[in-house]
This record gives C-alpha cells, structure tokens and sequence, in this order.
C-alpha cells in the first residue's frame, strides 16, 4: 500500500491486515526489554492456577504487535509526522502463546491542523476465532500533500 496524506483518508475507510503468531520468544523478548517479569506472562505453574488457567501475553505487548501489524500495511510509511495519541485502550480476551492476532481499522475522524492532519482509527485486534483481544482509537498526525 503506497503511503496516504491527509487528503486520502475518508471516513470509514477500512484497513486491515495479515496475521502474526504470538510465540513465547516474543513474551519472553518483551519481558527482559521491558522488565515486566509478572508471573501470568512468565511462570506456567503460577499462571495453571490463575483465572486464565495458563500463560498469557502481555497486554502491551499485544498492543506493540498490532501498532507494527499496522504500520507493515505502509500507508503511513512517508506520510507519518508522529504518533499523536491513543484513546481508550481496552485489553478485552487474553492472549495465549500460538494465538494468531491480526489489527482491522477504520477511519473515525479526518481533523484538518492546518499545515498538517490528524487521523483517528478505531482499531481492534483479533485472534484466529475472531475474538476480539484489543480495541482502541489511534491518532497520527499526517503529512497534506503539497501543492
């Protein structure tokens, strides 16, 4: 997908993307770089007698996946001026370790800055039965085309 200005997006437009696996590398990569060694994500005894009954992902972590599941889609590739926000962040079902997520997004709002615009995208992440996992409102500030 080529890169979108602020001209190109329309309200409702959809994106979405492919699927990604969620690995235990991946929990344990994101545990020592954040820090985050809370039992439920790294100890599988602990995490048997939990309310999930075994290991889950990191909430964040599931949040950094579908950000790059988004961001691989390329449409802000030339035309991002920054990551402006998110809004209501909800982790809604646990993800397990072989779960396979992918992000689904619609444009909710166009809202013209002046030399510049910023997009809001209702996201939400879903698993391989189409649970939904994540849901939030994104907002990046894009470049207008020039004239």
């Amino acid at each position: 997908m080529e890169s979108l200005y602020f001209e190109d997006y329309e309200v409702g437009m959809g994106l979405e993307t492919s699927g990604r696996t969620v690995t235990e590398a991946d929990i344990v990569n994101f545990a020592g770089l954040t820090g985050d060694w809370n039992p439920l994500h790294t100890d599988e005894e602990f995490a048997k007698k939990s309310f999930f009954g075994k290991r889950i992902a990191h909430g964040t972590l599931i949040f950094s996946i579908t950000i790059g599941l988004l961001t691989r889609l390329g449409f802000i590739e030339e035309s991002i001026l920054a990551f402006y926000g998110i809004d209501k962040l909800r982790f809604t079902n646990p993800v397990f370790i072989g779960d396979t997520i992918k992000a689904v997004a619609k444009v909710v709002e166009a809202r013209d800055k002046g030399n510049y615009g910023v997009i809001t995208l209702e996201a939400k992440t879903v698993n391989q039965r189409g649970d939904v996992v994540l849901t939030c409102q994104l907002k990046v500030a894009v470049k207008k085309r020039e004239t």
